[in-house]
């Protein structure tokens, strides 16, 4: 009987699969370690305050959007092995200073470095496109995102016990919160070494097929370059939503960001869309110029199908887990305990929901299919929630909130299904820029949410999801080579030849 493949250690393509995916779990077992501990926190931190741990959640976000874009166009040029042990070593260092911070600027500087740790997710979609071929790489890609995410549940079930059980309890220590973020950063500095020895780039004998400069994306035409500029500005306005989100909070009846410094940054954003745009002209209009040859063209309309996407399903999930338990404890009357256990299952079903999109768009014979599919499945799921009230029976509540949940998230593994095959050298900066507006989703959805109440916010995000299936339907291309046996092209292998 042959062993599964998903155990069958002896393949070096698995081991370099569960490696990564354990490098990407703890990236987000650092990302996601203080609210686990907050109400800890605020016990044993006599001066931190409710807006405080607020506004540390806030921050605890803000530089993912830029980073897994920058991270992006990193990878295509180093290669994942060294960007993904470079980031986790970095991100152990701000960690350990949150773990020891005694002020409010130290635990918000901190906070707002450590979000970069977001972009791992990014570093992971490229190293595993580097090991399975085209007809594997749903599977493949699905599986690595599914389970790297559970690290922040991972981080929600075993940081209070190692704080109040191992550290105050057992080794009768102090402020037992601080030593199990000290552990959580040292876990992430010792494995970030580890990674890069564990793995290499590609397989051996294998060309890393990438970028020569670190640079705004090239695209295939004019059109796509105008593309490429409008598609840039949200990522910019979503930096400019958050500081108005965090301008709108109050500490000693401060404002956190007084009038004058929001218009600076929102100036300072002006102008580094300015500069990008002026720096994407500068690469770009030569390079269209001298005629883009036809092993380098890719239709940047995919990428932005792939946006919108990841807009409707990531950044929607991100949303709705921030309100869900709520949600529940509100419309069925429920404690906050049992409010939570069944929002719970929301989050939950990314250990299969994800890998098994990937699978489905793998196994179906047009990956263009599934992915309409799914945002359908995730527009009439909504829909669904917002149809739920007090009168439902529990049960059904939760039926329709786990099938949502299904779509959504099978949705972001059939998402990055299609990414690495829209263009290979540059997955990298493909993938950030779709990851990116995950995250621009989820600030603009959760700034919605803020102004309206829970059944208009479910409609809300079904219309973002069905508006998404009209733009996949026309904008995506089913990608050549979807189910090919192996991993590069002879034309993307001549091109690493060259290169080097």
């Amino acid at each position: 009987m042959s062993r599964p493949e998903l155990i069958d250690f002896k393949q070096e393509r698995i081991k370099t699969l569960h490696y990564t995916w354990i490098a990407f779990f703890i990236s987000f077992y650092i990302w996601f370690n203080m609210a686990p501990l907050a109400t800890t926190m605020l016990r044993d931190v006599g001066w931190l305050t409710q807006e405080h741990m607020k506004v540390l959640a806030i921050v605890n976000v803000a530089l993912t959007i830029p980073a897994r874009i920058v991270v992006g166009a990193l990878i295509d040029k180093y290669g994942p092995r060294l960007v993904f042990s470079g980031l986790l070593v970095t991100m152990s260092i701000p960690t350990f200073f949150f773990a020891f911070g005694n002020t409010l600027t130290q635990l918000l500087v901190s906070r707002l470095i450590l979000s970069t740790v977001g972009a791992s997710f990014v570093v992971g979609i490229r190293m595993v496109a580097q090991w399975f071929p085209p007809k594997m790489i749903g599977r493949a890609e699905g599986f690595y995102a599914g389970w790297g995410n559970f690290g922040s549940a991972w981080a929600a079930i075993t940081l209070p016990w190692i704080a109040i059980t191992l550290f105050e309890d057992w080794f009768g220590l102090t402020s037992g919160w601080r030593w199990a973020l000290f552990v959580n950063g040292l876990v992430a500095l010792v494995y970030g070494v580890m990674y890069y020895f564990l793995v290499r780039d590609t397989p051996e004998g294998v060309p890393f097929v990438g970028v020569k400069k670190t640079q705004p994306m090239l695209v295939s035409s004019n059109r796509d370059l105008v593309q490429y500029l409008l598609w840039s500005f949200p990522i910019f306005g979503a930096l400019g939503l958050l500081a108005w989100r965090i301008s709108r909070i109050q500490i000693d009846g401060s404002a956190l960001i007084e009038g004058g410094t929001l218009w600076v940054i929102y100036l300072l954003l002006m102008a580094f869309y300015a500069a990008h745009v002026w720096k994407s002209l500068q690469v770009n209009l030569p390079h269209l110029k001298a005629g883009v040859p036809e092993s380098e063209r890719y239709p940047f309309g995919s990428v932005a199908a792939l946006n919108t996407t990841y807009i409707a399903n990531f950044g929607a999930e991100l949303a709705v887990v921030s309100m869900l338990p709520a949600f529940f404890e509100s419309t069925f009357t429920l404690t906050p305990e049992r409010a939570g256990l069944i929002a719970s299952s929301f989050a939950f079903v990314n250990l299969f929901a994800r890998p098994f999109g990937g699978l489905l768009s793998d196994k179906m014979s047009n990956r263009k299919l599934v992915m309409l599919g799914y945002m359908l499945g995730i527009a009439l799921g909504f829909l669904g929630m917002g149809f739920i009230d007090s009168a439902w029976p529990i049960w059904l509540a939760v039926v329709i909130t786990v099938l949502c949940s299904m779509f959504v998230q099978g949705a972001e593994g059939a998402t990055f299904a299609i990414i690495p095959l829209i263009h290979k050298p540059m997955t990298g900066q493909i993938a950030g820029m779709a990851g990116a507006f995950g995250n621009v989703g989820a600030v603009i959805y959760l700034v919605i949410f803020s102004l309206v109440d829970s059944k208009t916010f479910f409609y809300i995000l079904a219309a973002g999801a069905f508006f998404s299936f009209l733009y996949v339907m026309v904008f995506l291309k089913e990608p050549e080579g979807a189910f090919a046996d192996e991993m590069y092209t002879a034309d993307q292998l001549a091109a690493a030849e060259g290169d080097a």
